[in-house]
């Protein structure tokens, strides 16, 4: 009997001096605590940085590789208006000799209306005509064959036209070829750079853009 007391009084003892968890933390851990959850914010914000940089970048790869498809498509027949400008060129060449013959005038007006529907359908390809005849000269749109006394006019403005210039959707795929006024007192221009002037800037109707 009194060896089972004694055991109850050390289990009693025991209890007592063993304190019961209450719930809080010491300092330290709420440090700790603290630290790794700035830690995870900071991770958070960093992948969510990349997220956002990575989603920039493919819109814009996107943007450009539809700019450049764009590109493609709107010039893709360049090589074909081309080749097809010599026929115009006949044309134009019928419509003056039957100009000067006056008992072709069937024959004129036929050709006419083959330029005309010719014309419009280029126009709808984008293709235009580079107006010339009376403007300065322009490298970017002329190439100077010759050039004639002209007091009445002033220095190096188009003459005449040998050959039309023509643009597709704003650039440049022929220079025109001209004849220039001069002056005794004027130099001959620079037209050597017109041929490499196809990439210049120009607007649908033959007129440099700012």
């Amino acid at each position: 009997m009194k060896k089972r007391e004694e055991h109850s009084k050390e289990e009693i003892v025991e209890k007592q001096a063993t304190p019961e968890p209450t719930g809080e933390q010491s300092p330290a851990q709420e440090a700790a605590l603290r630290a790794r959850v700035t830690e995870l914010e900071q991770s958070l914000n960093s992948y969510k940085d990349q997220l956002l940089r990575k989603a920039a970048e493919f819109e814009n790869y996107k943007k450009r590789i539809e700019n450049d498809f764009s590109s493609i498509a709107k010039f893709s027949n360049e090589d074909l208006i081309v080749q097809l400008l010599p026929v115009l060129d006949d044309l134009q060449r019928s419509l003056k000799a039957g100009k000067e013959h006056p008992d072709y005038d069937t024959f004129y007006k036929g050709v006419e209306l083959i330029y005309a529907k010719f014309t419009k359908i280029l126009e709808g390809r984008g293709v235009n005509e580079v107006r010339s005849v009376g403007k300065p000269f322009d490298v970017y749109f002329h190439d100077a064959l010759m050039e004639v006394l002209r007091e009445d006019l002033p220095h190096h403005t188009v003459v005449d036209e040998v050959e039309k210039g023509y643009t597709l959707h704003g650039k440049v795929i022929r220079h025109a070829k001209v004849i220039l006024s001069t002056q005794h007192d004027q130099s001959p221009p620079d037209s050597s750079s017109g041929n490499d002037a196809g990439n210049g800037p120009a607007s649908s109707d033959g007129e440099r853009s700012a």
